[in-house]
């Protein structure tokens, strides 16, 4: 039994390295043809895509005149709040019908682009600073450089009385 058993997973891990293969060569024939594109300069702009800008142009496809303008797509890709209004109250809720695929895709793009702290270490030891002459205030340890790459925003006073994220209560009495 544990023979078969063996043979059995020889088998499916064979299956398996040729199905890598095959997805390793559809990879690159994609990104060949993506490369050709006429709006591959215009996607590869995006600064922190990295390897999703094929994904984005294939999820958007080739029509330039799909979206009658940058709402339109930025609907299309779940990334447009979707505001209820009736009467005094309001309800600004997010988009549960969308192209999945590229919100997965804004998604990763967005932590993508938060900016990381460069943290510098300390380099040279008090002996060092004494044997060169270099001043030791002129290095900083990686504490002080994390610590002033580090941007305090302020809570600020909403301008409207409109609530972004309604408590479950109030929108289940506006449906």
């Amino acid at each position: 039994m544990e023979t078969a058993l063996g043979r059995q997973a020889s088998a499916l891990l064979a299956t398996l390295n040729i199905e890598c293969v095959n997805a390793d060569n559809l990879n690159e024939a994609a990104t060949e043809a993506f490369r050709q594109h006429p709006d591959h300069r215009i996607v590869t702009s995006f600064p922190g895509l990295g390897g999703h800008r094929a994904r984005v142009l294939a999820e958007i496809g080739d029509d330039r005149g799909r979206f009658a303008d940058a709402r339109g797509l930025k609907a299309f890709a779940g990334s447009a709040p979707v505001t209820r209004a009736s009467g005094r109250s309001t309800c600004v809720t997010h988009r549960h019908v969308k192209n999945n695929r590229l919100a997965a895709v804004g998604f990763v793009w967005v932590f993508a682009a938060i900016p990381r702290p460069v943290r510098s270490r300390t380099t040279m030891t008090g002996a060092e600073h004494t044997a060169t002459g270099t001043p030791a205030h002129s290095v900083t340890s990686s504490t002080d450089s994390w610590a002033s790459s580090i941007t305090v925003f302020k809570p600020t006073k909403p301008t409207t009385n409109r609530r972004l994220f309604p408590a479950p209560s109030m929108v289940r009495n506006q449906q």
